[in-house]
């Protein structure tokens, strides 16, 4: 018998965790002399006050996304995957071979093959980690953060090697040509007639994130491999009962992982830079991390913590530029979230168990 109810599992602990973080959060801010209450009305406004804010916090959100399900599907198989960051750069190097060596006459068919690209790189960068998993039974924590700093390197050698323009100091790929360039939601809206921000580098890949979540959900929820992934997480000597291949379900869950990070790279690659640069993922292989965690490893609530990630983001970028709040406040607000929806959420979840038991108990 569940101790609480479902939709307190899914929506109050993190709710309450939430407000745990805010409330520390507001103390900080009051501790370095400003006032929190007016630092949450100019992130409120800068990050949804305008359709350039909002074009902002959907940018980002959608790199959240696709981390945040890498994260969660590798954390079915009872994996920690946090080798996102890494995967999410060898995708973005798919995206660029993709765009700058092929000749594609329209942005549909060229998305579609970054998509390919990317995620069989991320994959393939998975991969390693997850035999080593698998046959050798080396931690997969270990193995995909080590792989982190690999990949940096070896995307630094190519561009500094390889796809960098003959005459440039930059380390970073020519543009990709024109008819490479994605929609932006500013493209897409005008001919609805829809105002939005032309600034905003929020794009159509918003959308192949959202596309992403409800494959996701199959396969994890409505398919036979998501049935053994989730058995494989719950108890790997049950699985082997039931005739499931630790190792196969192993390679796969990390094998999909990898490819989800790595498709981040059509968001911030092609749809933004438009050209392969180093430190384009920003940290979103991580922050896809507590955006798994906060929402519990579920499609809708990886959507709900990433647009709230992205609003921490933008949010905290207007802070850092119109008051004296520096910017790392966020990176200590982005750590409380991860803070009390992670490593405390007993602290939430063991006092809203003993209520609802005593709840239950009283009905009886």
């Amino acid at each position: 018998m569940e101790k609480m109810p479902r939709w307190a599992d899914v929506v109050l602990i993190p709710l309450i965790s939430l407000l745990l973080a805010a409330f520390i959060s507001a103390l900080v801010i009051i501790a370095i002399g400003e006032d929190p209450i007016a630092a949450v009305k100019l992130m409120i406004n800068g990050a949804l006050g305008s359709t350039y804010g909002w074009g902002y916090t959907l940018y980002y959100a959608t790199n959240f996304i696709f981390t945040g399900l890498a994260v969660a599907v590798a954390f079915h198989a009872r994996m920690f995957n946090i080798g996102g960051e890494g995967q999410a750069m060898l995708g973005g190097l798919g995206v660029a071979i993709a765009c700058l060596y092929i000749p594609w006459p329209h942005w549909t068919v060229a998305l579609l093959a970054a998509i390919v690209m990317s995620g069989l790189l991320g994959a393939a960068w998975a991969a390693i980690p997850a035999y080593l998993q698998a046959k050798r039974g080396s931690h997969i924590v270990i193995t995909t953060i080590m792989f982190n700093f690999i990949a940096a390197g070896l995307l630094n050698y190519v561009l500094v090697n390889v796809m960098r323009p003959a005459g440039s100091m930059d380390p970073a790929s020519a543009k990709f040509p024109e008819p490479t360039h994605l929609p932006t939601l500013h493209d897409m809206l005008t001919p609805l007639g829809i105002s939005f921000s032309k600034a905003a580098p929020a794009n159509v890949s918003l959308f192949v994130a959202l596309i992403a979540c409800v494959l996701v959900w199959l396969l994890i929820w409505r398919m036979k491999l998501g049935y053994e992934i989730r058995a494989q997480g719950h108890s790997e000597s049950a699985a082997k009962y039931a005739g499931i291949n630790p190792t196969r379900i192993i390679i796969i869950s990390m094998l999909i992982s990898g490819g989800l990070a790595g498709a981040m790279a059509i968001n911030n690659v092609m749809g933004e830079a438009e050209r392969l640069v180093m430190n384009a993922t920003e940290g979103a292989g991580f922050i896809g991390i507590a955006v798994a965690l906060m929402g519990r490893n579920h499609p809708f609530g990886v959507v709900l913590a990433a647009v709230l990630f992205g609003f921490l983001y933008q949010g905290g970028a207007e802070l850092a530029l119109w008051t004296d709040i520096p910017r790392e406040l966020i990176v200590v607000i982005q750590a409380l979230v991860i803070l009390f929806t992670g490593a405390l959420d007993n602290m939430v979840r063991m006092p809203l168990e003993r209520i609802f038991l005593a709840l239950r108990k009283e009905r009886n």
